[in-house]
């Protein structure tokens, strides 16, 4: 990549509040919701070609071709029938938390910037749009003050205008009101109302007390996901670097065909495979340590029992956890891995969240294991690559960083019109350069029982 470099010019932060009254009233968060993983804040990114949006009958005759003020706009719409975002989270007896539904609003900034989406696309690894992005803290500026998890704002937007008239839209959001099919399903409704819809086709639904614990709460899984182990020990942020590798359909294809014919499984549950075992590789683990894969599962669909409802924006999502050492991973085949990646999101039924909910409670709300853990979560199907606002759909659109213990399985245009995979990883510079080679040596001829 490119270095690249430019300046931003921001109007001062504004709070954009519902444009019509709403209820004044606290709701509870589910027990899924306000877990300790969850109590922070996430970003995501999407870029804008130029264009002419179509004028709609609202709008003001100067204000109708910007991006800022149509989706400000747009914003304020979607917080009526999305009231509780633009509320403030706090925390009441037992570490629960709710929701104060204030109708103070949603943190909303305005900016400039002096580049072009050409630039931007000519800085960029084979001229993709994706992570790390230059200038990410200018085009999403954390506001001072503003960025707990309780008494602040939910979300963050901020809008910056390029010199080209394409423009980029940054989001950071509270994740204890939204998994990312939630603010997905929020920013899905801004923009359609932002193209003239009089209302968002999907209505939003509350529902967090399906989420709840039992009473008595009853655990019936061992839940290895929080398991009392220290956390690893960081690298020092200064020796980590981030690399987004693309996975064509063809590079997906080549994985796969070195699978048992009789093995059947996912693209999500090859890739993730398949990059656990080189990121294991690549940090040069002692044989004998111990690691965990989570592969985050949405349980939208998997625990139909549960009855969420087809418009639910709250976390639903577990957190199965695959339990092994270095050495077994790296002296198994892919096919091995694949199949404990496909075990693990298996065990995620209804009961299982069930029993979650209730361990959750029980123990105090506990943190997922973080030693030696590798988290994968697959955005998707969420759909922020057709987030269309009236100027198409993004040339990027999905997570716009990634963390040493994380990654993203992110929908990408690999050019020329070939969708593809892109999956974001950060490691210290060494690890990242083996990495790089395990992954091209996987793609270019995957060695006997890869």
């Amino acid at each position: 990549m490119t270095k690249l470099s430019f300046a931003v010019r921001r109007r001062e932060p504004l709070l954009v509040g519902p444009l019509a009254e709403t209820p004044r009233e606290t709701k509870r968060l589910s027990d899924t919701d306000d877990q300790e993983i969850l109590r922070m804040h996430v970003p995501f990114i999407f870029f804008y070609r130029g264009g002419q949006q179509q004028a709609h009958d609202h709008d003001e005759a100067e204000d109708r071709h910007d991006p800022v003020a149509v989706i400000r706009r747009a914003v304020g719409e979607a917080l009526v029938p999305y009231y509780p975002l633009a509320g403030r989270v706090r925390e009441i007896e037992g570490r629960k938390l709710v929701v104060d539904c204030t109708g103070e609003g949603v943190l909303f900034v305005e900016a400039d910037a002096d580049v072009r989406m050409a630039e931007l696309e000519a800085a960029a690894d084979n001229g993709l749009m994706k992570a790390p992005f230059p200038c990410l803290d200018q085009l999403l500026f954390d506001v001072p003050g503003f960025g707990g998890v309780l008494n602040c704002p939910l979300l963050l937007i901020q809008v910056t205008r390029l010199l080209c008239g394409g423009f980029v839209l940054a989001v950071r959001f509270n994740h204890t009101i939204s998994d990312a099919t939630g603010i997905a399903q929020y920013i899905s409704a801004v923009a359609e109302l932002a193209r003239g819809f009089p209302a968002p086709t999907l209505v939003p639904a509350w529902s967090r007390d399906i989420l709840e614990a039992r009473n008595p709460p009853n655990p019936s899984f061992p839940h290895r996901e929080f398991d009392a182990v220290p956390t690893t020990t960081l690298p020092p942020p200064g020796d980590m670097v981030t690399r987004t590798f693309n996975f064509t359909s063809a590079d997906v294809a080549a994985i796969i065909k070195f699978l048992p014919r009789d093995t059947t499984c996912t693209t999500f549950e090859a890739l993730t495979a398949a990059v656990w075992r080189a990121r294991t590789a690549a940090l040069d683990l002692p044989p004998a340590e111990e690691i965990r894969l989570v592969p985050i599962t949405n349980f939208r669909n998997r625990a139909p029992e549960l009855a969420l409802p087809a418009g639910y924006y709250g976390n639903a999502c577990a957190f199965p956890t695959v339990v092994t050492t270095s050495g077994a991973l790296l002296a198994g085949s892919l096919a091995d891995a694949v199949d404990l990646v496909r075990n693990a999101r298996g065990s995620v039924t209804a009961a299982y969240v069930r029993s979650m909910m209730d361990l959750l409670v029980l123990r105090g709300r506990p943190c997922l294991a973080l030693a030696n853990v590798y988290v994968v979560s697959d955005t998707r199907r969420a759909g922020f690559h057709r987030v269309d606002f009236g100027w198409g759909e993004p040339v990027y659109g999905g997570p716009a960083d990634t963390l040493f213990m994380a990654s993203f399985l992110v929908a990408v245009n690999n050019g020329g019109g070939e969708d593809a995979v892109a999956v974001p990883v950060m490691l210290p510079r060494p690890a990242m350069d083996r990495f790089a080679s395990e992954i091209q040596m996987m793609l270019n001829a995957l060695p006997e029982g890869f």
